[in-house]
């Protein structure tokens, strides 16, 4: 298959992830409990995919000191992005969690594609460094972008929301995430070394930022203690896709 196909189709797949959350929620009521367990599950598979996938690729194919910089880059521009939307009104806080906010759908198109850009873009970019996509990285985004699609929906349903909005928000955020990783892949396909590692670095420290600020605290809100426990397995379960694929 093509590479630019390949990661097209990568994208495309994430995105699709919240659209499938969507379609779940708008048909089955899931219990709040269950989304938090998933969430849980989802911080723990991308924590192992940016760690071995995302970061230690980065080092390897540039330099200690490029890939840290690109990596607290990355989570300083999310950090300030996400203080940016929050002033604005418009960022659905803890989207991926399902309280606050108004759930018009655009602070939650905006939350959604602030943490669904680098998720995807990091897919392309990969593709173009190694040569083959991760399987492990596009797991972990698909994981963890269906509790976003199932509360978010939910929410929104609740606020009066037809179906026809709430499938063409969600339809054109994956399309969005297609197109940022075939952008991944396109722009960077004949980057030097040190690029890619710095971009690749910059997509993982937003990311964590993104665990952080968002996934852990709402899972923690439903799950508790168990928290830790399911984001383990979730770490485990991408760290042996991680080490048996490869």
């Amino acid at each position: 298959m093509h590479p630019i196909v390949l990661a097209t189709g990568a994208g495309l797949a994430s995105g699709l992830a919240l659209v499938v959350g969507a379609a779940v929620a708008w048909f089955v009521r899931v219990p709040r409990t269950v989304v938090a367990a998933i969430m849980a599950f989802g911080a723990g598979v991308l924590i192992s995919a940016l760690s071995f996938d995302l970061v230690e690729e980065a080092t390897r194919s540039g330099s200690f000191w490029t890939a840290m910089a690109g990596f607290l880059g990355g989570a300083v521009v999310y950090v300030l992005l996400d203080v940016l939307l929050d002033r604005m009104g418009s960022r659905k806080r803890r989207s991926r969690g399902g309280s606050g906010g108004s759930g018009t759908g655009l602070g939650i198109a905006l939350g959604a594609l602030l943490d669904g850009i680098p998720e995807t873009a990091v897919q392309g970019i990969g593709l173009a460094a190694g040569g083959s996509l991760s399987v492990a990285v596009v797991a972990a985004v698909i994981i963890s972008n269906l509790p976003e699609g199932l509360s978010s929906t939910a929410d929104m349903k609740q606020n009066g929301r037809g179906a026809g909005y709430v499938f063409t928000v969600w339809g054109s955020i994956a399309v969005a995430c297609a197109l940022s990783a075939l952008g991944g892949y396109a722009l960077l396909g004949h980057a030097p070394a040190g690029v890619q590692s710095t971009v690749t670095a910059v997509a993982a420290g937003a990311i964590l930022a993104m665990l952080a600020d968002t996934m852990l605290p709402e899972a923690f809100r439903r799950t508790g203690t168990w928290t830790g426990l399911i984001a383990v397995v979730g770490f485990f379960a991408s760290y042996g896709i991680h080490t048996i694929g490869g």
